[in-house]
């Protein structure tokens, strides 16, 4: 009963569960209700935040998930992946837990210094393939179609070519207005770069993404003072990240790092994480983007009808 009813609404809480049995009989304790979850692979997490999917943007996702399901692997690790991320002085990934007795909480040690707004941000443009990360630059001034042209050719050639790209590779960058002028998609064709078509509302599909959440964190647990500070640990942490010799990984490998991993943590197409040895372990790019995209088409779409089948 308690898999059944969180899988079926995964908002449940404990204090909910216990409620419920204890109407139905059954006497349990919280403790009781969290090890029989983790036993079935479930742990509480907090709810990752995806864009408000209209009609449109589902049935575009859809058809971007058939069109591309079934590629091969080796067309998806051909593709240079992009993004631009606002990384904040003083954010939220800043947030830490501490050991603390009573009355101790404004212990200089036990705290963590904030300022009004924020304290400031930067801009930053990357990208990067299945084989490693390309540039990453910070982008100082507000952002207009001209400037990001500009951002493209003084990096994206140069970081497809430190990445040893096959002939033929494709670009990926989102729907933002800038990317889609009419200037921007002239230059991108008098260069002769192929464009990877992308469906609106879809950040959760670039796997890029799970790159900007791990340079967070690991900003963040530097705890940087200043603007100048920030961009240089930025830096110094998008050097980190691996580059893996071929391009790729096996199957197998991928397989047995996905196995037994909630289905909504398999949906990224890459993930960054601390290996046992202390290194980190880049998985390889392959069609999750697509694949994420159908599988959450179809979830929304199956609940479109039940809410029409209710009025």
């Amino acid at each position: 009963m308690i898999t059944r009813t969180v899988s079926k609404n995964p908002r449940t809480t404990r204090g909910d569960l216990v409620d419920d049995l204890q109407r139905a009989g059954t006497k349990v304790t919280k403790a009781t209700i969290s090890n029989t979850l983790r036993r079935q692979g479930l742990k509480s997490c907090s709810a990752r935040r995806v864009p408000l999917l209209k009609p449109v943007h589902v049935q575009a996702r859809l058809k971007f998930a058939r069109e591309h399901l079934d590629d091969p692997e080796e067309d998806w690790e051909n593709v240079i992946w992009s993004d631009e991320i606002k990384i904040e002085l003083f954010g939220k990934n800043s947030t830490r837990r501490v050991w603390r007795r009573k009355n101790a909480e404004l212990h200089p040690k036990k705290t963590i210094p904030t300022v009004k707004h924020g304290g400031g941000n930067i801009m930053l443009w990357g990208c990067f393939s299945a084989k490693g990360p390309g540039r990453l630059i910070r982008v100082k001034e507000r952002m207009n179609g001209a400037m990001y042209r500009e951002i493209l050719s003084d990096n994206l050639l140069p970081s497809a070519r430190a990445l040893k790209m096959k002939r033929g590779w494709v670009f990926q960058h989102d729907n933002d207005p800038k990317h889609t002028a009419r200037a921007t998609k002239e230059w991108l064709r008098k260069k002769h770069f192929k464009v990877l078509e992308w469906p609106s509302q879809s950040p959760d599909l670039n796997p890029i993404e799970n790159l900007w959440r791990e340079l967070k964190v690991c900003v963040a647990q530097r705890q940087p003072q200043n603007i100048t500070a920030l961009e240089e640990i930025c830096m110094e942490e998008w050097a980190k990240i691996p580059a893996t010799p071929d391009g790729k990984r096996s199957y197998a490998e991928a397989k047995e790092e996905y196995e037994g991993m909630p289905v909504e943590e398999q949906f990224g197409s890459v993930k960054v994480e601390k290996g046992s040895d202390g290194e980190r372990v880049s998985r390889d790019v392959r069609a999750e983007a697509a694949k994420t995209a159908l599988r959450q088409g179809k979830r929304q779409m199956d609940s479109t009808r039940g809410e029409a089948k209710l009025k």
